[in-house]
């Protein structure tokens, strides 16, 4: 029989060897500050863009890590509406996307605020407004009980899932939970990066809930790295490099959990995807330039609100083609109505018409 981690005599003792992470950490360190004072240098709109984009990706990722797709134009919605910027005409989110936008600011914007039990049976909750997950109904808002059976941590499609690891049994959760609590409340000597690791490793670890434990212990990793900021806003997603590191990201847990209480290979993994996150951060830079340009450039032109729609899914991008009959159901209009929009952005040089012709006509940004 396996020993994890959590059955191991001194735990939750972890241990690290501070030397071999310094260099590392300074230098996240150093990109992170760098990063915020980039961000923080745009003008407010910018600011804004930026990041109602990387928190967008940050939820889309997180579910997506967990198998769920959710849609890009509903989160991004609901995100706009929460944080009182424009929503446009993007369409209202269901419950299922409101709750995990809902936790995900909960987490990101009051992350100066106590973490308790009551809190996470909250996040909790808004993942699951249904009370199931997919078809199987589960207890919402409390830790998970006996009655669910060993909680095992796997990952994979439905009947091809892989076992990583089991946490501790129903009966001992109370007593993990309150000691983490107090451990993430309780300040420390330690760097609040290498405390966001530690936090999502150690929830991860043990996790309470039924279903959704990946995903709020993200959400904790992206609050106490809110906290390392001293800042709300999100220029850079974790859950978006996490996602395309998924196959490592299981593996390290996997071998972590059925290791040593030294968790320095974690927390270099951990460091190491934060910084190629940062990467991703001046993608969403490079995105957020290159639109506000596109609208300075634009200034003069007569747009009407459902074409400066069209035109903003584009430049934030719009997934397949952008098809005349695409447009009309989009913008809730007529054929020839969006026809007529097109054409006119077409005459403007602001799109051009795409190679294939014919009934597969599309349209895409002009790029003279």
């Amino acid at each position: 029989m396996s020993t994890y981690i959590h059955q191991l005599p001194n735990w939750p003792r972890f241990t690290w060897d501070s030397e071999a992470l310094a260099k590392q950490l300074a230098a996240v360190r150093l990109r992170q500050g760098q990063l915020i004072g980039r961000m923080q240098g745009l003008g407010f709109p910018q600011q804004e863009e930026a990041v109602l984009t990387t928190l967008t990706e940050e939820v889309l990722k997180s579910s997506e890590i967990e198998g769920e797709k959710l849609d890009k134009d509903a989160v991004r919605s609901s995100l706009a509406r929460r944080l009182g910027m424009d929503a446009g005409a993007l369409p209202s989110a269901d419950r299922n996307v409101e709750g995990v936008v809902e936790m995900m600011l909960d987490a990101t914007q009051k992350f100066k605020a106590e973490l308790t039990a009551e809190r996470l049976y909250g996040w909790h909750a808004s993942l699951f407004p249904t009370g199931r997950s997919n078809m199987k109904k589960i207890t919402i808002g409390a830790w998970r009980d006996s009655a669910a059976g060993p909680m095992q941590v796997v990952s994979g499609d439905y009947g091809r899932e892989h076992v990583h690891y089991e946490a501790p049994t129903a009966d001992k959760l109370d007593a993990e939970m309150k000691a983490f609590l107090t451990w993430y409340n309780t300040e420390e000597k330690i760097d609040p990066v290498i405390k966001a690791a530690l936090a999502h490793l150690w929830f991860v670890t043990i996790h309470p809930f039924e279903d959704g434990n990946g995903r709020i212990a993200r959400a904790i990793a992206d609050m106490a790295l809110a906290r390392s900021e001293n800042s709300p806003q999100r220029f850079y997603s974790m859950s978006a490099q996490i996602r395309i590191e998924r196959k490592d990201y299981y593996d390290m847990l996997e071998n972590t959990q059925k290791g040593e209480l030294d968790i320095t290979a974690w927390l270099e993994w951990f460091l190491g995807c934060l910084d190629r996150a940062f990467n991703g951060a001046e993608t969403i830079l490079a995105a957020v330039l290159e639109k506000a340009e596109f609208w300075k450039n634009h200034t003069a032109a007569k747009i009407n609100d459902r074409q400066r729609d069209i035109l903003n899914r584009l430049l934030d991008g719009f997934e397949g083609k952008l098809t005349s009959s695409k447009w009309a159901l989009i913008e809730k209009c007529s054929p020839d109505t969006a026809l007529r929009d097109i054409t006119e952005l077409v005459d403007l040089g602001i799109l051009q018409k795409d190679d294939a012709g014919g009934r597969s006509t599309s349209y895409s940004l002009s790029t003279s």
